[in-house]
């Protein structure tokens, strides 16, 4: 489905999975607005989205968020989509040895981010009644992993974020749902794999499909979930692992 004269505002747009959903987003129709941390390098995206408004912003500061979300607002006046995307995964160490600064920093960008973000944009779309958000989990979200504690503690995090929002805002006509990407080819998963001594092919071969996914499949989800296809999806957990969590 089409996303013609809709704004969609998303959040750690330079990476693999933002850049991917920032360009099929505007393929459809929608007008983007990209952020990503200060001194990011816009080149990539707007090579893909000429017309791309890029925001430099850090998500896990108030004033900042505020900001992107006004500057978001200047193009039509109003932001229709949401993908409030921007994640870190940290070290990969056991509890015993994990530094408290990196869990802090983690649950600042994967929790504090995702909740300044619902509460910079949510407020104006339920005051307009309509808007859908997309919020990044994983399926480190629904499953542990040993050695990741911050990162799977903070994706359990925004799953319980995007439901307690959804409950909030559905009455109001704005519907906020959430993606769990399994293993998908990007810079993230392989400097994870690397600091693991493990091999791409390997990782690849646990998964019930037999490949890793790709950005663009984590796009085309978003898609659907931004568009009037998901229109009665509210509070959803869209899972896309190849069959991973599905034992």
């Amino acid at each position: 489905m089409r996303l013609d004269g809709r704004l969609a505002l998303v959040t750690g747009a330079a990476g693999a999975i933002g850049r991917a959903t920032a360009s099929l987003l505007a393929a459809q129709g929608a007008q983007v607005v990209a952020v990503d941390r200060p001194g990011t390098d816009w080149g990539p995206l707007l090579a893909e989205v000429a017309d791309a408004l890029t925001i430099d912003a850090d998500v896990t500061d108030e004033g900042g968020v505020r900001r992107y979300a006004a500057a978001a607002l200047e193009p039509t006046g109003a932001i229709d989509i949401f993908f409030n995307n921007a994640g870190i995964e940290g070290p990969q160490v056991p509890i015993g040895d994990y530094p408290a600064a990196d869990f802090r920093r983690i649950m600042d960008v994967n929790v504090l981010g995702v909740f300044l973000g619902l509460q910079a944009v949510m407020p104006g779309m339920m005051a307009r009644g309509a808007g859908s958000i997309i919020n990044t989990s994983s399926i480190a979200g629904l499953v542990g992993s040993a050695t990741m504690a911050g990162y799977v503690a903070s994706k359990h995090a925004v799953l319980g974020l995007t439901r307690v929002a959804a409950l909030e805002a559905g009455p109001h006509g704005v519907r906020v749902n959430a993606v769990h990407p399994g293993f998908i080819d990007s810079r993230m998963l392989r400097d994870i794999i690397g600091r693991m001594g493990g091999a791409v092919d390997a990782f690849a071969a646990t998964v019930p499909s037999g490949r890793l996914g790709t950005p663009q499949e984590v796009a085309e989800a978003v898609a659907f979930l931004a568009g009037d296809g998901s229109r009665y999806m509210n509070g959803s957990s869209l899972v896309l692992d190849g069959g991973l969590t599905a034992a």
